[in-house]
């Protein structure tokens, strides 16, 4: 069954003005599921034979019928130049949407600027597993009219601990217990084992990477530094991977989309100064975290609060940036060099107005949990359209100082 998707309603409005959208995200995120329903025509380039006769006869895509789908169009990289000849000829809206699963590496490609929009998808946020009826809106807040904040979830600890396990990739989100855990440990698997080579990097010590991306996975959702992040990976061991190896293996992360890394806050026209660069560390989906340390539902609870809460911040963070980008905003986070002051989530418009947002696990906000959201509306004034914390709580509601405060299932885009 297919769930909506809140890009759904954002490639059906760009279809309407964009000759070509790319839609671009993770293997098994839902990308062709979700093109499908609206191509005429699909060419499967990860087919050689399919990739041979769009080369042999490129008008197939002025022929249509339109829309045409090239699926993981990666695997067949001058399907992108191919492409942009194609809207170069003919610039009518709705003609062709690509999809892929990676950044092709190596080959010279035409940006497609003014040609081919790229739109990002990401695994299912809380809203699009439909457990529960949003009540508010991140768009809503993001208009700075301080949106009435009301509704009352179900969701318990444990459910969200469920959640955060039970992964956003739609195939795998429909398991559970054993047959779950494999698909999950297959996906890291095929990770190191295929797409790196697919990417034209070979994986000499493919326990080296899995020890880094445990490495990764631990330190989910904090700024830790890469080198600290080394040396968590090889923990004593006099012989580790060149600098260099990590890098350009980061960099294939990347470009599959297995890392999804959260920038760094640093306005232009704000007055504030003196702020960190490092960007937080997320996967692309809290359960490949989950599984690399070999955590489930009920260990995430029985464990420490630091790591619980690590995982549901990124959780959270997912969702916002589902929701955030038909807003058009950008998903960042905020924390001082001494690192004495950290908003978790900053929500930032084109014009540089900003919402933030602190993510806490506990389902009780006091004082003290808002304290640096005072902070900042101190020192931006009308700058910041509004201010949330994100919750494991069961009701929506403003506190008399104005800050929102939001079960995570309660909020929607």
């Amino acid at each position: 069954m297919y769930l909506p998707r809140v890009v759904d309603a954002e490639l059906d409005v760009l279809l309407r003005g964009a000759p070509a959208i790319a839609l671009e995200g993770p293997k098994g995120v839902g990308k062709t599921a979700t093109a499908v329903r609206r191509a005429k025509h699909v060419l499967e380039l990860d087919d050689p034979l399919q990739c041979t006769l769009l080369e042999a006869d490129p008008e197939r895509l002025a022929r249509g019928p339109h829309p045409v789908l090239l699926d993981e169009w990666q695997r067949f990289p001058r399907s992108w130049d191919l492409v942009r000849r194609s809207v170069d000829a003919d610039s009518r809206p709705g003609r062709v949407l690509l999809t892929g699963s990676a950044v092709p590496v190596g080959v010279p490609i035409h940006s497609g600027a003014g040609r081919i929009l790229t739109l990002r998808m990401r695994p299912l946020s809380l809203a699009e597993r439909q457990l529960v009826a949003p009540t508010v809106s991140l768009a809503a807040m993001l208009t700075g009219d301080r949106p009435l904040v009301t509704g009352t979830s179900p969701l318990s600890l444990v459910d969200y601990a469920q959640e955060i396990v039970a992964s956003g990739f739609p195939a795998i989100r429909g398991t559970s217990g054993r047959v779950r855990r494999g698909l999950l440990d297959g996906y890291i698997q095929r990770v190191v084992a295929r797409d790196f080579a697919d990417q034209g990097r070979s994986v000499r010590q493919p326990e080296a990477l899995l020890g880094w991306l445990r490495a990764y996975a631990a330190a989910t959702a904090t700024s830790a530094s890469y080198q600290s992040l080394l040396d968590a990976a090889n923990p004593g061991e006099a012989e580790r991977p060149a600098r260099s190896t990590v890098v350009a293996q980061r960099a294939v992360l990347e470009q599959l989309w297995i890392i999804d890394p959260q920038p760094a806050w640093l306005p232009t026209r704000n007055p504030l100064t003196r702020l960190g660069q490092a960007p937080k560390h997320h996967l692309a989906d809290p359960a490949l975290a989950a599984r690399l340390l070999g955590v489930d539902a009920s260990a995430l609870i029985d464990s420490r609060v630091e790591l619980f809460g690590q995982f549901f911040e990124s959780f959270v963070t997912l969702a916002v940036r589902v929701y955030a980008q038909p807003a058009e905003a950008r998903v960042l986070h905020l924390r001082t060099r001494n690192g004495d002051r950290e908003i978790d989530l900053i929500v930032e418009r084109d014009d540089g107005r900003v919402l933030a947002m602190e993510v806490k696990l506990s389902p009780v906000v006091r004082d003290e949990d808002v304290r640096h959201l005072h902070w900042l509306r101190e020192r931006l004034g009308r700058l910041l359209l509004d201010a949330v914390v994100v919750t494991t709580g069961r009701e929506a509601y403003r506190r008399t100082d104005g800050m929102a405060i939001v079960p995570a299932a309660l909020l929607g885009p």
